[in-house]
């Protein structure tokens, strides 16, 4: 029959593997926000976390100082108290680790598959179903507060005869040069979006009609002055030149609704066109053509 001496050795051993087993649930958590912050941009959360870390470390360092305290010497019940609320603790903080790090997993897909229901896969700019929603509401903001808005219809000019001629995987790096250079060129309340095949439109909120077309002819500039380097079917590097032919139109204030602008724009983008490519048209009423 084992006597209260024999007991308590073994309740030595046993909370020496418990204090171990804490210490081991920390080093988990440690590494699962090793994990996390590398999911995280760099930033204030981001440094939150490795302060979190810090604290983990000091954890862990308790956890291994009062097991070598207490290393060859029999545990109190008070003491015993100590460890089994030590274990907790870093289950706790493994559970806090560990939902923090799938939560963030899971965030971090939804903004993927947001972003992938609003973007064009090939041009990285905004779609077709964004840029109806977007010109809807700026063109309501627009008349409910008085303001300015300004439409660009862009289209790339010859851009079949890139096609056939360098290949489409030419084309589409054309496509996404273009997309890039209007990106960077434009501030970051416009809306740059794809309209359909190689036709962008771009919403300049709170921009006057003077600098709308101010804006549309810096855009044909920075374009046609910045060549792409495409690969043509023989495998050769070709320097090639683009050029694009854009419509501008502003909102009238009266009767004017999103169909109307738009379609003004577009008409603006055709005479130019017409008028010889690597033009700028601004369309502002239905008898209005004029190039700048």
């Amino acid at each position: 029959m084992e006597t209260t001496a024999d007991i308590f050795p073994v309740l030595a051993k046993v909370m020496s593997i418990l204090l171990l087993g804490g210490a081991a649930l920390l080093t988990a958590a440690l590494f699962l926000v090793r994990k996390l912050t590398r999911e995280l941009p760099k930033g204030a959360n981001r440094n939150w976390w490795y302060v979190l870390a810090g604290f983990l470390l000091l954890f862990l360092s308790g956890y291994v100082g009062f097991l070598c305290l207490k290393a060859g010497s029999l545990y109190t019940h008070s003491e015993m108290l100590v460890v089994m609320i030590f274990l907790l603790g870093a289950v706790f903080c493994l559970m806090v680790c560990l939902l923090a790090y799938r939560t963030t997993l899971e965030l971090k897909r939804i903004y993927i598959l947001e972003h992938e229901a609003m973007t064009d896969p090939l041009m990285g700019i905004y779609n077709r179903r964004v840029l109806d929603r977007r010109l809807r509401d700026e063109v309501m903001r627009a008349k409910r507060h008085h303001l300015d808005l300004g439409l660009l219809m862009v289209d790339l000019d010859r851009f079949k005869s890139v096609n056939d001629t360098y290949g489409h995987h030419a084309g589409d790096l054309v496509l996404q040069h273009v997309a890039r250079l209007l990106i960077e060129s434009l501030r970051q309340t416009d809306v740059v979006a794809r309209y359909g095949g190689e036709e962008i439109t771009i919403l300049l909120p709170h921009t006057p009609p003077s600098e709308t077309c101010d804006v549309a002819e810096r855009l044909r500039r920075t374009i046609a002055g910045t060549p792409v380097t495409v690969t043509d079917h023989q495998g050769g590097k070709t320097e090639l030149t683009v050029t694009v032919s854009i419509g501008c139109a502003s909102l009238l204030p009266a009767h004017d609704t999103p169909e109307s602008l738009l379609q003004r724009a577009d008409q603006g983008m055709y005479q130019a066109k017409q008028q010889g490519r690597n033009k700028v048209v601004r369309f502002d009423a239905p008898q209005e053509a004029a190039a700048v």
